[in-house]
C-alpha cells in the first residue's frame, strides 16, 4: 500500500500529545487563504511512500515518543483522502501499541456509503483526531477556504456521536476569524459536542508566505499581521467559556 507523501517530521511536539512522528500528506480541497503549507495542495504529487518504508523509519524513533506519552500523527494536506493508506497503516502502528492521531479540516468528509464505510473502519485504529475549525459562518468560510463548512460541521457532529475523542483548532486571523459573535458562536457549537478533549486558538503567522511565492501564488493575507497573545487569550476564553 502507498500513499501520496509530502514531508516527514520525526520530533513533533505541537500535533498532539507527547513527541510525535508526523506525516504530511499530499493532496487538500481546501484552499485557505492563511495556509502554510500550500505545496501540500496538488492531489497525486509528492513522494510515493510505502507503509512498511514509513514503519521501518519509524521505529528508531518508538523510544523517545513512548517515553514522552506520544505517537504518530497524520497531517497534510488533508489526509482523509487517502483513507486506505492510514488504515493499513495505522493496523501496523495498533500492532506496536503506538498513540494515532490525524490532523483533519474534515474538508473532504462525505455521507456516500464508500467514503462512510472506509472512515469507519479507519477510526477504529484512531484515537484521536486533530479537527481544524476555520470558521462557523457558511459564507465566510466559504471566502476564507473556498469552500462551505456544511460538511465540515458535520464531520465533527458525527465524531462526537461515534465517541472520536477530538482537539478542536481555531486560527485566530485578525479581521478574518476573530469577529466576537462568530467566536461565541463557534464556542456553542463546539459545547455541544461530547468528545472535545482539548480546545487550541492557534495564532495565525507567515511562516508559510515563501511557500506561495516559490508557486508563483500571490498571497491574500500579506497585509495582515499576527494576533497579540492577549488576543489569542481572549479568543480562547470565548470558545471555552473560561
Amino acid at each position: 500500500m502507498y500513499g501520496n507523501i509530502h514531508s516527514i517530521e520525526t520530533f513533533g511536539t505541537v500535533d498532539g500529545p507527547g513527541i510525535r512522528y508526523v506525516i504530511f500528506t499530499q493532496g487538500c480541497l481546501l484552499r485557505c487563504q492563511f495556509c502554510h503549507n500550500a505545496d501540500t495542495w496538488k492531489i497525486g504529487a509528492g513522494k510515493q511512500m510505502s507503509v512498511s518504508e514509513i514503519m521501518n523509519d519509524l521505529q528508531s524513533y518508538l523510544p523517545f515518543l513512548a517515553a514522552s506519552g506520544g505517537g504518530i500523527t497524520v497531517s497534510g494536506g488533508e489526509p482523509l483522502l487517502q483513507i486506505p493508506y492510514l488504515i493499513e497503516l495505522f493496523k501496523e502502528c495498533k500492532k506496536l501499541g503506538i498513540h494515532t492521531a490525524i490532523d483533519s479540516s474534515g474538508g473532504c468528509y462525505s455521507t456516500s456509503p464508500f467514503f462512510q464505510t472506509q472512515l469507519k473502519e479507519l477510526l477504529e485504529y484512531t484515537d484521536l483526531v486533530l479537527l481544524d475549525l476555520k470558521h462557523i459562518d457558511r459564507d465566510k468560510h466559504k471566502i476564507l477556504t473556498g469552500l462551505t463548512n456544511d460538511h465540515i460541521l458535520q464531520f465533527a457532529q458525527y465524531l462526537s456521536d461515534n465517541q472520536v475523542p477530538v482537539w478542536i483548532r481555531h486560527v485566530l486571523v485578525p479581521t478574518i476569524s476573530d469577529d466576537e459573535s462568530d467566536l461565541e458562536q463557534l464556542g456553542r457549537f463546539i459545547k455541544e459536542l461530547n468528545n472535545v478533549k482539548k480546545i487550541e486558538v492557534l495564532p495565525y503567522h507567515k511562516l508559510g508566505v515563501y511557500k506561495w511565492e516559490a508557486l508563483g501564488l500571490e498571497y491574500p493575507l500579506k497585509d495582515i499581521e499576527p494576533p497579540s497573545e492577549e488576543k489569542a487569550a481572549w479568543a480562547y476564553g470565548l470558545l471555552t467559556g473560561e
